[in-house]
């Protein structure tokens, strides 16, 4: 672990010039502010106060000073900016003018969640699958949605065009001590993928964080512009975040499939819990009103609630990845989620599920979907709004405060949306109506 003296000599040794202090609001958008290095000290002190307004994007929040407390192991230069006069950032944690932690932060919330199941001996790890669109911007630098390539899944270059992009992009994480997996060009065109080695629940929320900001920097290198919006684009694929867990106790994987594939009761009552929480957990990891236009039929977005081994569309899947130890695949969230949160009521209900020995049913079929009889995630983010709002273990987790306010912000999102006419609407009704 890295002490207060390992980071001031760092930044005389590297020449660092500014460091910013990253944190994220409820909705998971990276939130900064930059320090010189010689104020740094002061504020490794936890003497760096702001509004906690800005923990609600403007959604609330009582106007009360918190502070930042830095998390020295998150330390890290950011490639992207200049050479002479480094910029470094570390991630915080926010506390209260007591220094009690402040419970309305996400990565309090996670830490919190992890803490009580080390309780009970339990570590657990995730690695993500991180999708995303590269599209042009215009001559003003501004998004826009276009792109000239047709490339498909696993397609290379010259067919996708983004390959350079895409490779700087590794390079550049992995200079920023990410481990990567691997990349490649996903099935829409301009659709990518990144994808994460295993680490610990929190590294991996704090790495999701830092991605999504470094991937969005070096697209404009190349002129481009990064997404992460699940459905940019009617008729092709939208964009998830799939979520690989493991489960270890006594290091051992909980998750491991038996010598003839049998599934662990481990495996079995941790899906069960996601199951039983899972669409109100969908308000949290598809909180968009455009989420919902990507879990639907057709495009390999997990619609209904089934499990399997191996099979590619369920929404859980065990995966028994060769020479690996077997995890648990999560595929309804998506990138425009707040991954502290994901994983915390993941972890939860899957502990929750443990806990009440929750069973997740059949594996799926084909008969058993093509028969109707199988539940579905929410259509919509005011139907996901309504599920959370019931769901008394999920509440519990996010405290009562974040959950009200978290919940009307979506309302204002969701009444916002069903206020506008779509060109849609005008093209399918104006004359037949």
């Amino acid at each position: 672990m890295k002490t207060k003296e390992d980071i001031l000599a760092l930044l005389e040794e590297e020449d660092v010039e500014f460091v910013r202090l990253q944190f994220t609001d409820m909705f998971g958008n990276l939130k900064n502010a930059a320090v010189t290095a010689r104020q740094l000290e002061r504020v490794l002190d936890h003497d760096y106060a702001f509004d906690s307004c800005a923990m609600f994007d403007q959604n609330g929040g009582k106007g009360e000073d918190i502070y930042l407390k830095p998390d020295l192991d998150t330390f890290v230069i950011l490639p992207w900016r200049p050479q002479q006069g480094k910029v470094a950032r570390l991630l915080c944690d926010v506390y209260t003018q007591s220094g009690e932690p402040y419970e309305m932060s996400s990565r309090r919330i996670l830490q919190k969640v992890i803490d009580e199941a080390k309780k009970k001996g339990y570590t657990f790890f995730v690695d993500p699958e991180c999708e995303f669109f590269l599209f042009h911007t215009d001559e003003n630098g501004m998004p826009t949605a276009l792109t000239h390539e047709q490339a498909g899944y696993m397609d290379v270059g010259p067919v996708d065009l983004g390959e350079n992009a895409r490779r700087e992009m590794v390079l550049t994480l992995e200079e920023m001590g990410f481990e990567i997996e691997s990349s490649h060009h996903e099935a829409a065109p301009a659709q990518h993928e990144i994808d994460f080695q295993e680490a610990e629940a929190l590294a991996m929320a704090d790495s999701i964080v830092t991605f999504k900001s470094a991937v969005r920097s070096i697209a404009r290198r190349f002129g481009l512009h990064v997404t992460f919006m699940p459905k940019p684009k009617s008729g092709v694929a939208g964009s998830g975040l799939h979520l690989n867990f493991s489960l270890y106790k006594e290091g051992k994987n909980l998750f491991s499939l038996g010598e003839k594939g049998e599934v662990s009761q481990e495996a079995l009552m941790f899906m069960g819990g996601i199951m039983a929480h899972a669409k109100a957990i969908c308000a949290i990891s598809n909180p968009l009103v455009n989420s919902y236009k990507r879990l639907i039929t057709g495009f390999d977005a997990p619609l209904e609630m089934l499990w399997t081994v191996g099979n590619q569309n369920a929404m859980l899947r065990l995966r028994n990845r060769r020479g690996e130890n077997s995890k648990i695949e999560l595929r309804f969230p998506d990138p425009s989620s707040n991954p502290y949160l994901v994983i915390a009521l993941a972890l939860a209900a899957g502990m929750d599920g443990i806990d009440r020995r929750l069973n997740p049913g059949k594996e799926a079929n084909a008969l058993m979907a093509d028969a109707g009889q199988v539940e579905t995630l929410p259509m919509s983010l005011r139907e996901a709004v309504g599920y959370l709002r019931q769901d008394k273990l999920l509440e519990q987790v996010l405290g009562q405060e974040f959950t009200d306010i978290y919940c009307k912000a979506k309302m204002q999102e969701w009444n916002t949306y069903m206020a506008q006419v779509s060109d849609w609407e005008v093209e399918t009704y104006l004359n037949r109506v």
